[in-house]
Order: structure tokens, then sequence, then C-alpha cells
């Protein structure tokens, strides 16, 4: 977003203030430096304002249009759009700031014409145009400066974009500033101008110049190397160039004048009333943009709808306002105060005027097609001129290679006449020389038969060998497709195979995963009944002295039942392992795992029940192994004690 930049300019006392307020202090105060505004209510009263520019009295023509304008032209020639306006009542110097065509002093030159001379400056003619629209409101009348039969200009607003044409508007072409400074000349002698009391030339419309810039953006176009030839120039000239179309519009509103100051009567009053109108419309819509407003009135006035892109719009705005000094005029120069503090509150939203020029790439492609089509027509004419030389000399070496080959054809013929007479010669002198040998081969002629008669039978032979041969051929075949079939069953049950190996292996696992588990119980059992006889040792038969009776008594129990848990849960383990793999375990490579293994055996031992079992499942000779084996105390006990048991059962 771009806010609306404000300047305020201070004019100079003219002649008529000098006298009239000659005991009086100017109705302002600038301070440059800070960029205020002191505007006196009365002697000891003052408001203070603030502006992005303040000019005094003194600042140069150069100077206001480097901080008022220079930015606007900058970005015009960059590809926006912008607007230089001038506000204030009349005779305070709005024409001398913008118009001034400095004939006389060229340091008085205004803002327009110093725009046009750094847009001159910054643009390519051979690539660039610049053009010109200079217009007037009149009484709510749009007409052209540059050709007066030309009253009633109509004003076409795109519903889309909102962009505000004038297609009714002379559009002169610029190509030097000489020829600009005349058109301006021109204008300005049609503007419509009056003399009132506060101003000798006071403009009586609203002047709008219009100058559109079209620019060649410069970078974007493809190079090419002058290797390609014309296949890499015919490329790029299908490449529409890359435009950016600036619109910098620059208004020199009519003054602001009261009807009683002014003395503006009959016609002249009609037009200040026209102009106070336009202009309150233009404070409205002001107003309304300021107070973010959802409605502003910009179809209340012909101004306000070609300002409409100036002010919440896309066009970069740049306002100055014109004051002067006199305290008899403080009322105006409050309200155009007013209005530049308004206005500085608007925001625009600048959007860059980017296109292809596709109406240049067609001109050039007419042009180019102009050329293809002339080069055609040389090239066809050229090629039919060869055509025709290369006919008629094509003509004549077909005559005379004629004329050659009927020559060649007569000695060939001659030739082969007098080979053809000698062949029958020498055939004639063959066949007597074979009528002669023929009664001599007769006689061989018999034994010529029987050797065919025999050629014919191997030859029925050789026949049946290959008819049976092609038999064989064929059963091979059919037994080749049965061995295709059988492979491909072989195939799905391989498969099934497979899935029942996976299936085994899978179940493995898991069975191998309960196995330990189950090792790891019975090694736990294992060491739960070796704890537990230990606590039966501990609580045997004997005398306990004292208190202990009742102790022992009370613990008796105890150690019955979790004697009788130990031995449901050895039976439950006997039960749900097997004999042999308790007995395998005999023989672990762990010490601790043979002494739990030892241990489990050793309480089956002692269950009558279990004792043949254990002998049948040669459980006796793996004790006996283990007891010769081992040298741990631990297992010498506890075999020992299993042993015992097993021999009194046998």
């Amino acid at each position: 977003p771009g806010r609306v930049r404000v300047a305020v300019r201070l004019r100079p006392r003219n002649a008529e203030e000098s006298v009239a307020d000659a005991d009086f202090a100017d109705c302002v105060e600038l301070q440059p430096e800070f960029k205020r505004l002191k505007l006196r209510k009365n002697n000891w009263d003052t408001d203070t304002y603030e502006f992005d520019e303040v000019l005094t009295e003194f600042a140069s023509q150069k100077r206001v249009y480097e901080v008022v304008a220079k930015p606007v032209v900058e970005s015009v020639l960059d590809g926006y759009n912008g607007t230089v306006m001038a506000y204030g009542q009349t005779g305070t110097g709005k024409t001398y700031t913008l118009g001034r065509l400095g004939e006389e002093d060229t340091a008085d030159r205004g803002i327009i014409v110093r725009a046009m001379e750094d847009i001159l400056a910054d643009v390519s003619l051979e690539s660039d145009s610049v053009s010109v629209s200079y217009l007037q409101l009149y009484m709510e009348s749009l007409q052209d400066l540059l050709d007066p039969t030309n009253d009633n200009i109509s004003i076409v607003e795109d519903p889309k974009s909102g962009d505000v044409s004038l297609p009714g508007a002379t559009l002169v072409e610029i190509r030097d500033q000489q020829s600009f400074l005349e058109l301006l000349q021109l204008g300005e002698a049609h503007r419509y101008a009056a003399n009132t009391r506060l101003n000798t030339e006071s403009s009586r419309s609203h002047a709008l110049l219009m100058v559109h810039v079209k620019r060649s953006v410069k970078g974007r176009e493809f190079a090419h190397s002058s290797q390609n030839g014309n296949s890499t120039n015919m490329a790029k000239s299908l490449r529409p160039t890359l435009v950016r179309k600036g619109k910098l519009v620059v208004v020199d509103l009519a003054g602001s004048e009261r009807i009683d100051k002014s003395g503006s009567e009959g016609h002249t009053l009609e037009e200040a009333k026209s102009i106070n109108l336009s202009l309150s419309a233009l404070g409205k819509c002001i107003n309304a943009l300021a107070e973010n407003s959802a409605h502003v009135p910009v179809r209340d006035s012909k101004l306000t709808r070609l300002l409409r892109d100036s002010f919440g719009g896309t066009a970069r705005t740049s306002l100055v306002i014109t004051i002067g000094p006199s305290p008899r005029h403080r009322g105006e120069t409050t309200s155009t105060i007013m209005f530049g503090q308004r206005a500085m509150k608007v925001e625009n939203m600048l959007k860059l005027k980017e296109e292809f020029d596709y109406k240049s790439l067609a001109r050039k492609l007419d042009i180019q097609l102009d050329k293809l089509i002339m080069e055609h027509e040389r090239k066809q004419k050229a090629f039919e001129e060869e055509i025709e030389r290369i006919t008629t000399d094509t003509q004549n070496q077909i005559s005379e290679a004629e004329r050659n080959y009927v020559d060649a054809m007569e000695k060939e013929r001659l030739k082969y006449q007098k080979d053809y007479m000698e062949s029958i010669k020498k055939l004639e002198e063959k066949w007597m020389m074979n009528q002669h040998k023929l009664g001599e081969r007769k006689d061989q002629t018999a034994s010529t038969a029987e050797e065919v008669a025999e050629l014919k039978k191997l030859l029925s032979k050789e026949t049946s060998l290959r008819k049976a041969a092609e038999e064989e051929v064929n059963n091979l075949k059919s037994q080749l497709a049965q061995l295709k079939m059988s492979e491909a069953s072989a195939n799905s049950e391989s498969l099934k195979l497979r899935k029942m190996l996976e299936d085994e292996a899978y179940r493995k696992e898991k069975l191998e995963g309960e196995i330990s588990m189950l090792q790891t119980q019975l090694l736990q059992l294992s060491f739960e009944a070796d704890e537990t006889r230990r606590r039966l040792d501990r609580g045997g038969p004997g005398k306990v002295p004292g208190d202990l009776d009742s102790l022992i008594s009370q613990v008796r129990p105890q150690v019955n039942g979790s004697v009788n848990e130990e031995k449901a849960s050895i039976a439950n383990l006997f039960e749900q392992v097997g004999l042999q793999k308790i007995l395998s375990l005999l023989e672990a490579e762990d010490a601790d795992v043979r002494i739990h293994a030892v241990k489990v055996v050793a309480n089956l031992a002692a269950e009558e029940s279990n004792q043949q079992k254990i002998v049948e499942a040669g459980g006796l000779t793996s004790l006996l192994l283990l007891l010769g084996s081992s040298e741990d105390e631990t297992i010498h006990r506890v075999a020992a004690g299993a042993i015992a048991n097993l021999a009194m059962n046998g």
C-alpha cells in the first residue's frame, strides 16, 4: 500500500496583501525542519499540523518538483500509475507550481515541464513511446484542450478493474521537449480563465494532463546468437515483448473561492458554483476514504470519477496544497489545510501495469510474413528458372544418349550375330560327336535301369522311415505337454509342502519357546523343593524346649501344606513335560540345571507310583552315570537318596 503524500506550499505576499495586511502578521508559521505548520487562530492561540513536506515561500521550483513529483514520475517509469495534484484557494499558486513553462527563466519551470524532461531522458524512443492528452473539466463538461471542437468527452470505466479511460480524447505522441512545450501552450490558450478580485487570471476549469508511458522491459527478451541464423531470429520474433504501461496524471484544480470575496457574478458566478460543487464532491470522497467508509460517492461528480484511481485506487498520489499568508483568508487557509490532513489518511494499493504487447507482435509478424512471402516468391522464381535450365540440359543429354545407344546397339547386334553363327557351327559338330557316342552308351542303359530300380526301393524305404520318425516326434511332443502339466502340478504341490514346512518351523519355534519356559519353571520348582526339604529338615522330630512346642505345632501344618503343594506342582510338571524330558536334563552342561533336574527326579522317586516308571525309562541308569561323573556334593547326596528309593522298589 502507498499512502497519499501531502506537501504544503506557502505563497509569498503579493502587492495587494503587502498594503492591506501591512499591520498584521501572517496567519501561518512554517517549521520546515520539523515538517510542521502552525496556524494562528488569534494573537495567542495556534494549531499545529504535520505534513510530509513543508515548503516555505523561498522554496525553489526545483525543490518543489523533487519532493512532490519526482518520486511519482519514477514510479510511472517503472510501470505504475501516478497522480500529482494541486489544491488550494484561488490565487495561491497552483498553476504556477504545476504549469509554469519557464520561457523567460528556466528556473521557473513547473512540475509538468520538469516531469516531461525526466521522462524523455529515461525512455528510449526506439522501443518506448510517450503520448499526451490535455483536458479540462468545465461546468461538468469534459473538453479536449488540444481539439476545442471535441467538447463532450465521455468517461468509460472498466467494470472489472475500475480503470478509467477517455477513448474520445486526442492522444499526441511526444518525441522531444520542444513539441511538448508547444502542445502545452496550445492547451493553455484554450483553457477558461476569468478576472476576479482574488486573481486576475483565475482558472475557471480543472485541467488534467495525462502522460501515457509505454516501455519495453529490458533484459526480458531472449538473446540470440548469429550462429543460429534465421531460425533463432524467427523464434525470438514469435515471443511477445513484455511492456509496462504507466500513466502520469497532473491535475491543476480550479481554486476554491467564496463568492462574497471573489465578487463573481453572472456567468462567472455559475462557474464558481460548479467549481465549488466538484471540489465539495472530491472532499466528500476524501473524507469517506479517510474514515474507511463502506460507500465512497465517486459518482457524484465527473472530477471524482476521473480521480477514482488517484484516491483509494492503484496510483501513487502526491498532493500539494497551496496557501497564502493573509490573515483575511484564514478560513479558506484552514479549509485547505484540513483537506490535506484528511488526504494523508487515504491509502492506495499500488499495482504494476505490466502486460505482453501482442499488438506489436502482430505487426512484427505481419512484416515478417511479407518478407517471407517476398523471399518465397523470389526463391520460387529462381527455382522455376533452375528447373527450366535443368530440363533443357536433360533433354540435350537424353538426345545424345539415344544416339549413342543406337550406335552401341548396332555394334552389339553385329557382334552377337557373328557369335551366333559360330556357336551354331560348334553345336553341329558336338551333335555329330554325341550321335557317335550314343551308340556306345546303349549297352550301358540296361545296367542303369537296374540301378534306378534299386534307388527307387531305397527311396521307398527312406520314406517309411521318415513317416515313423514323424510319428515318434508327435508322441514326444504329447509326452512333453504331459510333462509340463505334471511340472505345473508338482510346482503347486511344492508350494503346499513349503507352506507346511513353514508352519512346522513356526510350531517348532513355538515348542522350543515353551520348552525353555518349562525348563525355567522346572528349575524354579527344584529350587523351591530344595528349600522346602531344608525347612522340613529343620522342623524334624525332637524335643523342643520351652515355648517352641506351640510354635512348631503352628508351623508344621503350614509346612505339610507347602509340601503337598510342592508334590502337586511336580506331579503336574511330570504330566506336562514327560519323564524322558526330565531325565534328559540330567545330562545338561549347566551344573545348576543338573542339580535341579536330579532334585526333581528324587522327588518323583519318593512316590511309589512313579518308581517303576522311572526304572523302565532308564532313570536308575542315568542317576548312576550322574553319580559317577559328577563331583558335586549336592548331586551325590540327592542322587544317592533317589537311587536308594528306586533300589528298594526293585
